[in-house]
């Protein structure tokens, strides 16, 4: 499989809710190929809709953001399919989907570009960004993952946090911090922590 390239995928259902999620993309030629895990909103959404907006970005909130709850980001119309791209997006591709390759846990969907929009230069990442994703996926997976790998990982991305980060990447990495300790602390204190 070719590399995997963080993103953040938005979709929309069939009664114009915006749904935006953080995800893996990989390239091959004109395609992009998504494995959405089953059940997921992203996967029935451009299921239904046959579309969705690939979204690069930097402010890396928005990644720790979807995966503790936040996902009301700002959003603007897509220009040539049924979608919205994140407003803040450096760069953005519209896509439209090819086909399906089911599988029970994660299918494997092959879309093709329909359009490809640059907003703004690329700064480059630095070392706290690269941890708020790492720290994204860790929290992603935290009913598979065992407590102690948790515990090990967000301990070595603490020392990026604490070296380079800024105040976006600092409040990004206490959304995920915050949902590490509601979600040893069960369903009142994964409540509490989206609230």
């Amino acid at each position: 499989m070719p590399m995997i390239f963080e993103t953040l995928v938005t979709t929309v259902a069939a009664d114009g809710a915006v749904h935006c999620a953080p995800m893996g993309a990989r390239y091959a030629g004109e395609e992009v190929l998504l494995m959405p895990f089953k059940p997921s909103t992203t996967l029935d959404n451009i299921l239904a809709g046959g579309c969705a907006v690939l979204n690069l970005s930097t402010d890396v909130r928005i990644f720790a953001g979807c995966v503790t709850g936040r996902r009301d980001w700002p959003t603007l119309p897509a220009e040539r399919i049924a979608g919205r791209r994140l407003a803040g997006a450096l760069a953005h591709v519209e896509l439209r989907l090819l086909r399906c390759e089911d599988d029970p846990q994660r299918p494997l969907l092959h879309l093709g570009r329909v359009h490809e929009g640059v907003h703004a230069a690329f700064p480059g990442f630095n070392r706290a960004q690269a941890a708020v994703i790492e720290g994204a996926v860790l929290v992603s997976r935290l009913r598979m993952l065992p407590a102690d790998k948790v515990d090990a990982e967000m301990a070595y991305l603490q020392i990026a946090i604490d070296k380079t980060a800024g105040p976006a990447e600092l409040e990004a990495w206490g959304w995920l911090t915050g949902a590490v300790t509601a979600f040893r602390a069960g369903p009142a204190g994964a409540a509490q922590a989206a609230a």
